[in-house]
């Protein structure tokens, strides 16, 4: 895979990670549940590490990192906003549409791990993967949690 590509991949997934990072930070503010406020602020401070991480790929190939999200991750935060201030039990409100967030990354991830990337990225790659499945499969159990009429899903 020429640097080109490389850098295209990898600006996909700063994309998609700055939706992550930005979108936990929205899921944050519209949450009272002071544990899943502390939660999401955590995993945008991930996502974030993530960016940097990529920046740095990105520049190593020659490119320059992506410095936006991208326009399904500015609706997704629009949604979430505006479903959390239509529905009476915000939390399960918020922790949907996160997980719905979450599902994207994995699936970008997935994407671009079908590529054929040198041996250095591809670990990097990995390690944020499992990461981003980590963030989908925590924020699934927590909205189950909330369906099932627990105040605090934590």
């Amino acid at each position: 895979m020429d640097n080109h590509k490389i850098v295209s991949v990898l600006n996909d997934l700063i994309e998609i990670s700055r939706d992550g990072a930005n979108g936990f930070r929205t899921c944050a503010e519209d949450t009272h549940d002071a544990a899943l406020q502390s939660y999401f602020e955590n995993r945008a401070q991930s996502c974030a590490q993530a960016v940097n991480k990529l920046s740095t790929e990105v520049r190593r190939y020659g490119g320059d990192p992506d410095t936006g999200g991208t326009v399904t991750g500015t609706l997704h935060r629009a949604w979430v906003d505006l479903k959390t201030s239509l529905t009476s039990n915000d939390n399960l409100a918020v922790l949907e549409e996160c997980e719905r967030g979450e599902a994207a990354a994995v699936v970008a991830y997935e994407n671009a791990l079908r590529e054929e990337l040198p041996g250095n990225l591809r670990a990097l790659l990995d390690q944020q993967y499992e990461g981003a499945k980590r963030n989908h499969d925590r924020v699934r159990q927590l909205r189950d949690t909330a369906r099932h009429g627990n105040a605090s899903p934590l």
